[in-house]
């Protein structure tokens, strides 16, 4: 981690965080969500997750920040690797189409996909700090000529790109951060071509939530909070896809949520890092925690790296709870097409 940033900067902006937040789900009012929804952009950094926390996500889970299925005996990053080939081939992306990444981190899912299909990708982030980091791996893979990254807001793509101006749309778990899907799938419809495809992984509470049970509503509370996510919404408020399935309900032998349980399965499991893989039990853990509270101390990473840590602590809890409960899914998988292309001679 750079320690090389002032010591304030984290601290303030985790201050500037939790103001949007109460302490837990029964007392967040229905004020404080329409705050975080009007100034999302600001929910979204204001925990520094672009700074402090990619670095930990990158140590910890790697380039690709998003959950997936896995096979027994997958190897971590494989697994993701496949999440990523699927929306590909289900998506039907084709060689020489100019495709679009929503949100699109540090470009580990653009640079999978560029290789896998040979499409060209544009990818928009808020963020400078990632578009930065997404340039300097994709020059380092050497996928320049095929991937750029443009900082942007994305509930403003059609400003950005124009009307009609991309071939293919996706989004992995990215899109639950705008402040409704209405807003930011009207804006991925604008810049769509007719005929053109949208594919999207998306994070919402499946119809087993009930927000009146005092469990489920601190559930998706820990979701919001440790996350960055101004609302969780429910497969209800999703525009009616033409094809949908949850691919979290398949019966899989591991769980997608594996890596952030306490004791992850021994089978295939690659070293996930310093965050989420130093230890498999609540003593490494917790001296890993310990050990971050020290180096703080030392001044060897920024004053608020700890708080960080206890904003992904709350994260894991949350989004592990949603799984295993089945009252969550960050891969429920829409793909829509925008009418108007004419395929063998009729009109879609």
């Amino acid at each position: 981690m750079d320690s090389s940033k002032p010591d304030g900067r984290i601290n303030s902006r985790i201050e500037n965080y939790t103001k949007f937040f109460e302490a837990d789900g029964a007392t967040d009012s229905k004020e404080h969500t329409e705050n975080r929804l009007q100034n999302y952009a600001d929910v979204v950094n204001g925990e520094d997750t672009y700074d402090g926390a990619t670095e930990m996500y990158e140590s910890g889970w790697g380039k690709s920040f998003h959950f997936s299925r896995f096979y027994k005996g997958e190897g971590f990053q494989q697994s993701l690797a496949r999440h990523e080939h699927y929306l590909a081939a289900q998506m039907g992306l084709k060689p020489g189409m100019r495709v679009l990444d929503v949100g699109c981190g540090v470009g580990g899912p653009a640079r999978e996909i560029s290789h896998f299909t040979d499409v060209k990708i544009v990818g928009i982030n808020n963020n400078a700090f990632q578009v930065h980091r997404a340039r300097q791996y994709t020059e380092k893979a050497g996928l320049s000529d095929s991937i750029q990254f443009v900082q942007g807001d994305f509930m403003a793509l059609s400003d950005t790109f124009g009307v009609e101006s991309f071939d293919a749309v996706y989004a992995i778990e990215a899109t639950v951060h705008a402040p409704s899907f209405e807003g930011i799938y009207g804006e991925i419809y604008k810049v769509l071509k007719p005929g053109g495809i949208f594919g999207v992984y998306e994070w919402v509470m499946t119809d087993a939530w009930d927000p009146s049970i005092p469990e489920h509503k601190e559930i998706a509370h820990k979701i919001e909070v440790g996350n960055g996510i101004a609302q969780m919404r429910t497969w209800a408020n999703a525009k009616k896809p033409l094809k949908q399935s949850d691919l979290a309900e398949r019966p899989d032998e591991v769980s997608w949520y594996y890596p952030l349980e306490v004791r992850r399965l021994a089978q295939g499991s690659d070293r996930l890092g310093l965050f989420y893989g130093a230890s498999d039990d609540l003593i490494g853990i917790f001296l890993t925690h310990t050990m971050l509270w020290f180096f703080e101390l030392l001044r060897l990473v920024p004053k608020g790296t700890w708080d960080v840590c206890e904003q992904l602590k709350l994260a894991a809890d949350g989004l592990t709870a949603g799984g295993r409960t089945k009252i969550f899914t960050p891969m429920a998988l829409f793909i829509l097409r925008k009418p108007g292309a004419k395929i063998n001679g009729v009109n879609h």
